[in-house]
């Protein structure tokens, strides 16, 4: 009689764990990300450098891969793009502000925001064709990631424009290699 008494209470007791655990996982909204995003979620738990955003191309600010910013914009009519952005505006106002990418090795990046900006990387003049994104609607740490080819040592600039706040939080690493 004493091994199923054990037995039960062994069972209740982890039936009460996972529950009380449970509501925690369904809860956070940043789980069901395609790609594993725990670097990203470990740069956003950091504290995050402060820094202005350009105006110009020859005022944005530089930023390297594997940092925290909180990159503080301005109303989006008072920035001179390099390139017209790819997204419309999608709320008034909007806010938006250039920075400067410099990595040290080519490669696949992703960029991760904390709210829905449009986020563009111009090389060489044009353009850089985004090679996959995804979001989170419920998710600010992050919100959202663009993934990019960045082929060449020259610094991009970073566009980020169509924002509904005066801050976002950013974060570039390098896209992890696919394991099959």
């Amino acid at each position: 009689m004493r091994p199923t008494r054990n037995h039960a209470l062994t069972v209740l007791l982890v039936q009460v764990l996972w529950g009380a655990a449970l509501p925690a996982f369904a809860d956070d909204a940043c789980v069901d990300f395609k790609w594993d995003v725990r670097k990203e979620r470990a740069l956003f738990a950091e504290a995050p450098a402060a820094l202005a955003a350009g105006r110009t191309e020859a005022s944005a600010p530089v930023v390297v891969p594997n940092r925290l910013y909180a990159l503080r914009l301005v109303a989006q009519d008072q920035v001179a793009f390099s390139v017209p952005p790819a997204g419309k505006m999608r709320t008034t106002p909007s806010y938006a502000g250039l920075a400067t990418l410099n990595i040290a090795v080519p490669g696949s990046y992703r960029i991760a925001v904390d709210l829905p900006f449009w986020i563009d990387v111009v090389s060489h003049g044009a353009l850089v064709k985004a090679s996959d994104y995804q979001g989170q609607h419920s998710c600010a740490a992050p919100h959202k990631i663009v993934q990019f080819d960045l082929t060449g040592m020259q610094p991009f600039l970073l566009q980020f424009s169509g924002g509904a706040t005066d801050t976002v939080l950013l974060t570039i690493t390098a896209t992890p290699e696919r394991k099959l």
